[in-house]
């Protein structure tokens, strides 16, 4: 049973949404990164596994449920309703498959899912990616799979934004095989703690910069 990390911070009015839409034999795992509206209430009574992650960050957060994970195959996406739970069978099953070692699903925006700024900003720094690995990726976006083992062997270290873009880099680095596949993407449920606004994208783009930096310079 494939275990789906679910970083969320006050996320109570999407994730009822997100849940209930997990495919049959996908195990959720919540990690509630410090929510004041009942995000971990509503995740536990529909089921889901909730972990306590108290150290503000989306790194932190997938790094802890990726260390509550028990199943071989780990999946990861948001908690925000941008992103439809139907779509992991297909983003996981090219790793199940042994057709890839880190899959990611390739945001197709729908109207108002994107705001410019932050578009702008993962359209960089996909063109960089590509420019310094050879890599043929359009996104590195939030929902993705990979084997737990694997993972962990990696030996991630950022916990903030840069954790995404960590784990490409790393995975690129340990001759990975890493492909992009199309998935929907919607306009979130809230407004977004990192993309939302441009001071958030900023700090976003600090991180992942500052990764792509210690590349170079190794």
């Amino acid at each position: 049973m494939p275990d789906v990390v679910l970083p969320a911070l006050n996320e109570a009015t999407a994730v009822a949404w997100v849940l209930t839409r997990m495919p049959a034999g996908y195990h959720a795992i919540v990690v509630d990164n410090g929510s004041t509206d009942g995000t971990a209430a509503v995740a536990a009574e529909l089921g889901a596994t909730v972990v306590h992650e108290p150290i503000r960050g989306f790194g932190s957060a997938c790094w802890a449920g990726l260390q509550a994970a028990t199943d071989d195959l780990v999946c990861f996406m948001d908690c925000d309703a941008s992103l439809d739970p139907i779509a992991l069978p297909l983003v996981a099953g090219y790793v199940q498959r042994d057709e890839a070692d880190l899959v990611m699903g390739a945001r197709i925006a729908g109207r108002g899912a994107w705001p410019m700024h932050a578009k702008f900003a993962n359209r960089v720094v996909a063109m960089e990616v590509r420019r310094r690995t050879g890599l043929q990726v359009s996104d590195i976006g939030p929902m993705r799979a990979a084997r737990r083992e694997a993972l962990l062997a990696l030996d991630l270290r950022d916990r903030r934004s840069g954790w995404p873009l960590e784990m490409v880099l790393r995975a690129h680095g340990a001759g990975w095989r890493v492909r992009n596949v199309p998935v929907e993407y919607s306009q979130r449920v809230g407004r977004s703690k990192v993309t939302g606004t441009v001071k958030g994208t900023i700090g976003a783009v600090r991180d992942m910069g500052a990764l792509l930096r210690d590349g170079e310079s190794r």
